[in-house]
């Protein structure tokens, strides 16, 4: 029983530092309305930068920051692509993905960096608070305080008036073209914003597991979706956008959870991304179903 609450323990700690991930889909695939692959390399990338800066002697949360930019780099590379040189959204996102890896390749210099003896941010707070001896509670304390402080200044830009042509034009950009408002550019910010979350969870995650993978951000964007359909499915649409933010990442503990679940029922590993396909159908089809089955029958 002990050893089933510590994997829920750290499924939950290891769902918020993907769900930062989450946030940065949820900007693309929600608030813009734009597939966006290339969140596979960029977060591989932040996990990359943030390594090798690691072992050259940086400072772990500075290195979270350099992870930051450059992922807010390559996702100003996809919006050029997609918006200066007219090339579709699915496949500039490719194109960058397909690049990235060999970015991150010429990066770490090798397929994986191992940061075992390396001060973290994670071993940092543990010495602050030798009182907490479980690395799980560590991650998941800075989990949440990076949680609450993206979502509370992404509360507050999107409520600007740039935030708000970024939600518009994810809704109408034409009828933002017709006001006057340049959708080209909101397109490059949104792209820029989402894919520098999706680094800085990449940095995130690669400090806390002690290393860095070229491969690490393999079916991101599907995970990514499955924990914003799942935190929509749960929580629902209802309230303001605060809510529908803290929704997604609570969406991407519980897809851990039950990543966890079915892996101590014996599930291999080699079948998760069929599984997490299956949940990703699964949600979305439920709103469906529903609404077939809720719907009131017409009699005339």
């Amino acid at each position: 029983m002990n050893a089933v609450l510590l994997s829920m323990q750290s499924a939950v700690s290891q769902g918020i530092l993907w769900g930062i991930m989450t946030l940065g889909v949820y900007i693309t695939y929600k608030i813009l309305d734009y597939a966006d692959l290339t969140v596979d390399g960029s977060f591989a990338l932040g996990g990359a930068v943030s390594a090798v800066l690691i072992i050259n002697g940086w400072n772990p949360f500075l290195s979270l920051w350099i992870a930051l930019l450059t992922g807010m780099l390559a996702g100003m590379v996809t919006g050029i692509l997609h918006t200066m040189f007219k090339i579709p959204a699915i496949l500039s996102g490719i194109l960058s993905m397909i690049a990235l890896y060999s970015i991150n390749l010429t990066i770490m210099g090798k397929a994986n960096i191992a940061l075992l003896g390396m001060d973290t941010i994670f071993t940092d707070a543990q010495k602050l608070l030798p009182m907490i001896e479980n690395k799980a509670t560590i991650s998941l304390i800075i989990g949440i305080l990076f949680v609450v402080v993206i979502i509370a200044v992404l509360y507050w830009f999107f409520g600007t008036e740039i935030g708000e042509i970024i939600r518009a034009t994810g809704n109408n950009e034409y009828m933002v073209r017709a006001l006057g408002g340049n959708t080209d550019t909101m397109k490059i910010l949104g792209l820029l914003i989402s894919n520098g979350l999706v680094a800085l969870s990449g940095g995130l995650v690669a400090q806390s597991q002690g290393y860095a993978d070229v491969g690490m951000g393999t079916g991101t964007i599907v995970i990514g979706l499955a924990s914003v359909i799942i935190g929509e499915v749960i929580f629902g649409k209802r309230f303001n956008f605060a809510y529908k933010l803290f929704s997604v990442v609570a969406g991407s503990a519980i897809y851990r959870i039950i990543i966890a679940v079915v892996l101590q029922l014996g599930l291999k590993s080699s079948n998760l991304k069929l599984f997490t396909a299956i949940i990703v159908a699964a949600a979305l089809a439920i709103p469906v179903v529903k609404e077939k089955f809720t719907k009131p029958k017409v009699t005339i």
